[in-house]
């Protein structure tokens, strides 16, 4: 992690508020660049006011479209604003366990295992957060340990392990070090 630091320097504290809002922005983030998703939350934040679960559910779909979002992005969304307003309770998350955050937002359609992880991280702020199935950090670990090939979420769950209670600190080591990595091969030679 010594070397990872000092190609990476010390990454950028990423906090998004918790509750619904955090909730929304991770899923309108999905698979896009930091600059479309930025464009993209913008134009929903603009269009949801007050953004909350019944603004949501009040907008047609082709306005959530216009705003950029795709088809199971809106689906997603709907579904976190339906599971609110029918009793998902997102500030008794704050306070819970990170299992039964997990479970409380992977029954709702649309969030997986890895939306529930960067919740707990970026939202919550677990200091011992980690997120085993999330793409960059395992390419991150391949080329910071040196490994033969690309671990999957099993083997970055037992890499993790040694860097308990801080896993959260060691991903956003990763995240800089896999960014700064990739901005290093993008310079021309």
């Amino acid at each position: 992690m010594r070397h990872v630091h000092g190609v990476a320097g010390a990454p950028p504290l990423r906090r998004r508020p918790a509750g619904f809002e955090g909730l929304a922005r991770i899923i309108v983030g999905q698979q896009l660049s930091v600059a479309s998703a930025s464009a993209i939350w913008e134009r929903t934040a603009a269009l949801c006011r007050p953004f909350e679960p019944g603004t949501i559910l009040g907008l047609a779909d082709e306005r959530l479209a216009q705003a950029g979002l795709s088809r199971p992005k809106i689906r997603t969304l709907r579904a976190i604003a339906g599971a609110c307003r029918n009793g998902l309770d997102l500030g008794h998350l704050q306070h819970a366990a990170e299992a039964e955050v997990h479970a409380a937002l992977t029954q709702v359609t649309g969030i997986g295992p890895w939306t529930a992880d960067i919740y707990i991280m970026f939202c919550l702020g677990r200091a011992d957060a980690w997120a085993p199935g999330d793409l960059a950090l395992q390419i991150a670990a391949q080329q910071a340990l040196g490994l033969a090939e690309r671990p999957g979420p099993q083997e970055m769950a037992e890499i993790a392990e040694r860097w308990r209670p801080w896993r959260g600190v060691a991903a956003r080591l990763l995240w800089a070090y896999y960014a700064a990595v990739k901005a290093r091969k993008a310079v021309p030679v």
